[in-house]
C-alpha cells in the first residue's frame, strides 16, 4: 500500500554496489594504494581498469563464506536460537523491533489525502537497519521471520520497503524448534496486505485520537497527559467501579447455622436455607433472635439425602489473557512481567550444553487450538508419569471463542523433553515459576476431570429447612498436576452465579445419613452471625484484564501496555494489589466522558476492534473505516475545544477563610491534585490540603512535629509532595528548608541514617535511607520498628499478599518468622492513608 517516506540520500543499501559512494574511513589499504598510484602516474587504460576493479571490489559487501540467505527476526535472542537450526548458508539478523514509525514531532497522518501515513526510520534503529541492508546485499533470498501477528506483519512490511531485495518472502512459525523453523523456510509466502492494513489502521486510529485529544488535555487539565482509544476506556472502568463502591449502601443480613450430630460421628454444620418453603431472609438481630428461640424447640430430622458424582473439568490451555490472569492470581505477577518473561521463554534461553533453546510457543494468541503432535506428546507423558488411568480415551479438544482470530496455537511447551525440573537450574526463579505454570496447564488440559462424591442433605426443623453439603475427592484427575486452587474461569462462573468463592483445599465429610434420621443439636447448638452486603471489589490486574477481554476492549497483546501506561500517567495507582483512581484520573475521565461520549464508550472501542478484525480478513476497506470514524470525531473535537472546562485555571470558591490574610480560599488544581489556595495570590501564598465531608470543604491542618528547622529554628511540619510526605519548615516561603520524613526505623545498612517513605517515578511507594545516594538501602515492604523475636533482626517487614492478606515477616531470608497483623505488635498505617 502506498506510504509517504522522508526523502534520504542514497547509500550502499539503496543502490548497486558499483554506484554507491563509500565513506573514506572504510576504504581498504589496497584501494588507497591503487588510487594513489593512479593519481601519481599517467593512467594507462590497463591501469585504469585495474584501479576501478580494486575500488569496485572494496564497495561490495564482505564475503560471508557461502551465505546465500538472510533471515530477519526482531530480537537478538530469537536470532541466536534460530541460527542453530539452520545451515551455514544462512545468516540470522535482528531488527530489534520496529524500524519505522510515525514521527513523534507531529501527527504524521495526511487526512486530506485519504489518511496517508508518513513513516520515518526510527533514529535509534538506523544502525541496525544499515547492518541489515549490508547483510542483504549479495544474498539470493531474504526471509522476513518476524512474529506471526499483525504487529509482526507490519515490521516485516517496513523491512521489505527498506531492504528492497528483489526476492523477499515472509515466513511464519508458532514455535522455535528445528522442525518448525525448517518447515517455515521450506514454505515461504508473500506478505499479507490485509494484516498490514489492519495493524496500520490501528496505529493511525491511535495517532488520530492521541495526538488530537492529548494536546487538549495539556491545555485544559495538565501538561504531559495522554488520551488513548483503549487506555482511556480502561481508566473509565476503574473510575466507575470506584463510584459504585462509594455509592454502595451496605445492607445487614444474618446467617443461622446448626451444629448437629446423627447416629454416628462426625458432627457437622448445616445452614438455614428456607423458611416456610421460601429462601430464608434474616435482615436483623431481632429476627435472628426470634428464629433462634423458635428453632431451639423443634425436632431435627433428615428430609432428603442426595448423593451424586461431581466432575470438575480441566481448564483449556493458556491464551494470552488467561496466562496474565492466572500468573497474577497464582504467582502475583503483573501483566507486564508475565509478558516479558514469556517473551524470553519463547525466544530462547541458555540451557547449558544445549545452548539457546526456546521453551514455549508464541505467547500472543487468543486460540486454544493445539497441534496433533503436541497432544500426542502430552498424552504419552501423562501415561508415563501419572498412569493410563489419568488419560482420557480420546484427546480433549477445546473450542476458541467466536471472536478469536485463531491464527496461532495456544501457549504450551515446545517439547515434553524440557520438564520444569530439568530446566529449573538454568532459569531465573520467576521465569521457572512461569514456565512451570504453562507446563502444568498444558499437561492438565489433556487429563481426565477430577471426580468428587458429593452429598447434599436437607434437614427439616419445624417450618425451617437447613442444608448441609459434603464433598470427598474420589479421583484427582488433572488436579494431580494443576492443584486445587480455583482457576480464573471457575471464579468468574461463581461470581456470575452469585455464589461465594469455593475452594477444594480440604474435603468436607458428612456422616452416614438416611431419610428420616433423627438429629440432635450438639456443641454450640444454634449460631447466628451478622453480615453486611459488600460492594463490588476494586479491579486487580487479573480482573481488569478479564473485564477488558470480556468487553472486547483491546487485544491480548495490548493489555500489559495499557496497565503500564495508566499507572505511568498517574491516572490510577495500585494499593495492596488493587487499582484506585487518582484525582487526575477522576477529572480526566469526567471531562473525556462528557465531551467524547462516543469515543469513550466501551461498546465503540469493542466495535472498532471488530472492524480491525474484518480488515485483517479482507472483509473491510481500511480507508473507509477511518473515514467513517474521523468525520464525526472532528466535529466532537472542535466542540470539546470550546466547551471543555479549563481545570488548570479554574478556581472553585469556598467558605474557608485564609488564616494568614483573612481572604477567602478557593479550590485549585495542581500537580498533586486539588488543594485550597488563598484568592489573594500572589500577595498571599497560603495553601492547604482539604477533605470533602458530606459536601462541606474542611481544611486539613498541617501535621506538626517536635523538630525545629536547622536553618531558622521554626517548627517543622509535615507536607505532601510529588514523591510522598516530607518535613518542611513552617516558615515557608521565607525558609525553604526540608528533609525526608522518618518512619521510625534506623537504617540497617549504614547504621547512621533513618528510613523514609518515598515514591518511584511510577508512583509506587518504597522505603529507603535518607542518606541516599551514600546509602542505597531500599525495600518495597514497609519496615517496622520491632526486632525479630527469632533471629534478632533489628526490624520486621509489613507484607501484603492476596492469598495471606496483611502479615508481618522477618526480612532475613534464613529466618522463617511470620505472624498475622492481628497477633499484636506495631503495625504501620497503610500508604493510602
Amino acid at each position: 500500500m502506498p506510504t509517504t517516506t522522508k526523502p534520504k540520500k542514497v547509500d550502499s543499501g539503496d543502490a548497486p554496489a558499483s554506484k554507491a559512494k563509500k565513506p573514506a574511513a572504510r576504504r581498504s589499504a589496497p584501494a588507497a594504494k591503487a588510487r594513489k598510484g593512479a593519481a601519481s602516474a599517467k593512467a594507462t587504460p590497463a591501469a585504469k581498469k585495474r584501479t576501478l576493479a580494486v575500488v569496485t571490489a572494496d564497495l561490495r559487501p564482505a564475503p560471508r563464506r557461502g551465505t546465500r540467505y538472510l533471515v530477519v527476526v526482531e530480537s537478538p535472542a530469537k536470532a541466536k536460537t534460530i541460527k542453530k537450526y539452520l545451515g551455514t548458508g544462512y545468516a540470522v539478523k535482528a531488527s530489534v523491533g520496529h524500524v519505522k514509525d510515525l514521527p513523534k514531532s507531529k501527527m504524521g497522518i495526511d487526512v486530506d489525502h485519504d489518511f496517508t501515513p508518513e513513516y520515518h526510520v526510527i533514529p535509534s534503529k538506523e544502525k541496525a537497519l544499515g547492518e541489515l541492508k549490508k547483510a542483504a546485499l549479495g544474498v539470493d533470498q531474504v526471509f522476513l521471520a518476524t512474529d506471526p501477528d499483525r504487529e509482526g506483519e507490519a515490521i516485516a512490511w517496513h523491512l521489505n520497503e527498506e531492504l528492497r531485495h528483489p526476492n523477499s518472502v515472509r515466513v511464519l512459525f508458532n514455535e522455535i524448534t528445528k522442525k518448525a523453523i525448517q518447515e517455515a523456510i521450506a514454505h515461504p509466502r508473500a506478505l499479507d496486505q490485509a494484516k498490514y492494513d489492519s495493524q496500520q489502521t490501528r496505529r493511525i486510529l491511535d495517532r488520530l485520537v492521541g495526538y488530537q485529544i492529548s494536546p487538549l488535555l495539556w491545555k485544559k487539565v495538565r501538561r504531559g497527559l495522554s488520551a488513548g482509544r483503549v487506555q482511556s476506556v480502561a481508566v473509565r472502568l476503574i473510575v466507575e467501579r470506584e463510584r459504585e463502591i462509594k455509592a454502595f449502601v451496605p445492607v445487614e443480613y444474618w446467617t443461622l447455622e446448626a451444629e448437629l450430630e446423627g447416629k454416628a460421628p462426625p458432627p457437622f454444620r448445616a445452614r438455614l436455607a428456607k423458611i416456610d418453603g421460601k429462601k430464608a431472609e434474616v435482615p436483623d438481630r431481632a429476627t435472628a433472635d426470634a428464629l433462634l428461640e423458635e428453632l431451639r424447640q423443634v425436632e431435627y430430622r433428615v428430609a432428603t439425602v442426595e448423593r451424586r458424582e461431581r466432575r470438575r473439568n480441566a481448564p483449556a490451555p493458556f491464551i494470552t489473557s488467561k496466562l496474565q490472569q492466572e500468573a497474577a492470581n497464582r504467582l502475583h505477577f503483573t501483566a507486564k512481567k508475565t509478558m516479558t518473561l514469556s517473551q524470553r521463554l519463547y525466544e530462547g534461553v541458555e540451557l547449558g550444553d544445549e545452548g539457546q533453546t526456546a521453551l514455549i510457543t508464541y505467547m500472543r494468541t487468543d486460540s486454544v487450538r493445539l497441534s496433533d503432535d503436541a497432544v500426542k506428546a502430552a498424552r504419552e507423558f501423562i501415561a508415563d508419569t501419572y498412569g493410563k488411568e489419568a488419560l482420557p480415551d480420546e484427546p480433549v479438544v477445546y473450542k476458541s471463542r467466536k471472536s478469536a482470530q485463531d491464527a496461532h496455537e495456544a501457549i504450551r511447551p515446545v517439547s515434553m523433553e524440557w520438564t520444569p525440573d530439568r530446566v529449573r537450574p538454568f532459569l531465573e526463579p520467576d521465569m521457572a515459576r512461569l514456565y512451570e505454570l504453562i507446563w502444568n496447564r498444558f499437561v492438565a488440559c489433556q487429563m481426565k476431570p477430577a471426580v468428587y462424591d458429593q452429598t447434599t442433605v436437607d434437614i427439616a426443623a419445624g417450618r425451617a429447612m437447613f442444608r448441609a453439603a459434603g464433598s470427598i475427592l474420589k479421583f484427582a484427575g488433572y488436579l494431580a498436576v494443576y492443584g486445587m486452587a480455583p482457576t480464573t474461569e471457575e471464579e468468574s462462573d461463581q461470581q456470575k452465579a452469585g455464589e461465594e468463592p469455593k475452594t477444594d483445599d480440604a474435603n468436607v465429610q458428612l456422616p452416614e445419613l438416611a431419610d428420616g434420621d433423627r438429629l440432635r443439636l450438639v456443641g454450640q447448638g444454634l449460631l447466628a452471625e451478622q453480615h453486611f452486603t459488600q460492594p463490588p471489589p476494586r479491579f486487580t490486574e487479573a480482573s481488569l484484564v478479564k473485564e477488558l477481554e470480556e468487553r472486547g476492549i483491546g487485544r491480548p497483546s495490548t493489555y500489559a501496555a495499557i496497565l503500564s501506561v495508566i499507572q505511568d500517567k498517574k491516572y490510577v495507582e495500585k494499593l495492596e494489589g488493587r487499582f484506585h483512581p487518582t484525582d487526575l484520573g477522576n477529572i480526566t475521565t469526567e471531562e473525556l466522558v462528557k465531551h467524547f461520549p462516543h469515543e469513550m464508550d466501551a461498546t465503540f472501542t469493542a466495535s472498532m476492534e471488530e472492524q480491525l478484525d474484518q480488515i485483517s480478513e479482507g472483509d473491510a476497506d481500511w480507508r473507509r473505516v477511518l473515514r467513517d470514524f474521523y468525520g464525526p470525531f472532528q466535529i466532537t473535537l472542535a466542540k470539546a475545544e470550546q466547551d471543555m472546562r479549563d481545570v488548570k485555571r479554574e478556581e472553585i470558591p469556598t467558605d474557608v477563610n485564609c488564616e494568614k490574610c483573612g481572604k477567602m480560599m478557593a479550590i485549585k488544581w495542581g500537580k498533586m491534585g486539588r488543594f485550597l489556595a488563598c484568592t489573594a495570590y500572589p500577595d498571599c501564598k497560603n495553601t492547604k490540603d482539604f477533605k470533602d465531608v458530606d459536601g462541606k470543604i474542611v481544611p486539613v491542618e498541617e501535621e506538626t512535629t517536635n523538630e525545629t528547622c536547622e536553618k531558622c529554628g521554626r517548627p517543622m511540619v509535615i507536607k505532601r509532595g510529588r514523591f510522598g510526605r516530607f518535613m518542611a519548615c513552617s516558615g515557608y516561603p521565607e525558609c525553604k528548608s526540608s528533609k525526608p520524613l522518618s518512619i521510625g526505623v534506623a537504617c540497617p545498612t549504614c547504621k547512621v541514617g533513618y528510613l523514609t517513605e518515598r515514591r518511584s517515578r511510577r508512583g509506587k511507594v518504597f522505603f529507603g535511607c535518607n542518606r541516599y545516594p551514600d546509602c542505597t538501602f531500599a525495600a518495597w515492604d514497609r519496615p517496622l520498628p520491632e526486632a525479630c523475636p527469632k533471629c534478632a533482626s533489628p526490624y520486621l517487614l509489613q507484607k501484603y499478599s492476596k492469598r495471606d492478606g496483611a502479615r508481618v515477616a522477618c526480612p532475613n531470608k534464613e529466618c522463617d518468622y511470620t505472624r498475622s497483623v492481628d497477633d499484636g505488635g506495631p503495625v504501620a498505617p497503610s500508604s493510602a492513608a
